[in-house]
């Protein structure tokens, strides 16, 4: 497997759990929970879920941007709200974030987070392929234009021999000498 990079924030739970924000394995990329810490470790938007899940989405997109991905490389989000009566405020901001490129999700509501003015946490899986080295030949077809490019035929399928019933069968034929 390729090598795994770590990136780590200002959160205060990670030192004490023993995890990163981000791990990249090669073409994946995985969002550890984020809550709504801002780059000074204080929580924004108390009592307020869609201030907190807009945190949340900032706080992972700047994450992704250390690794050259974007938003619109996530393919799965999960929510976890404690409350959640407040769907709209917290779909409302994941929508803001994810209008174009709908990734998959699920919320789901939990009796609590770490800290009891967290209203949201927030997890993605993003999809981003590293570059690839690509063979000369390659590089000189991509350097030819599109029209200029000979595409080998693919061999013809040899014909199939069907009767149909509702034909003769052919006349036999004599042979010459």
């Amino acid at each position: 497997m390729a090598d795994i990079e770590r990136i780590s924030t200002s959160s205060p739970y990670e030192p004490i759990a023993g995890y990163s924000r981000l791990v990249r394995a090669g073409d994946y990329i995985f969002v550890s929970g984020t809550t709504a810490f801002d780059e000074r470790g204080l929580l924004v938007g108390a009592g307020q879920m869609y201030v907190q899940a807009r945190q949340c989405l900032t706080n992972i997109e700047a994450a992704l941007k250390r690794v050259g991905a974007t938003m619109a490389n996530v393919v799965r989000t999960r929510m976890f709200v404690t409350d959640i009566s407040r769907f709209n405020d917290a779909a409302r901001a994941h929508g803001e974030f994810f209008a174009a490129t709908r990734p998959a999700t699920s919320m789901v509501e939990v009796k609590a987070l770490v800290s009891p003015p967290m209203l949201i946490e927030i997890e993605a899986d993003v999809y981003l392929p590293q570059a690839r080295v690509v063979s000369s030949a390659a590089s000189t077809a991509a350097a030819t234009p599109a029209k200029a490019r000979r595409t080998p035929k693919a061999p013809a399928a040899p014909k199939a021999k069907a009767r149909s019933a509702a034909k003769k069968p052919a006349a036999k034929t004599r042979k010459r000498r």
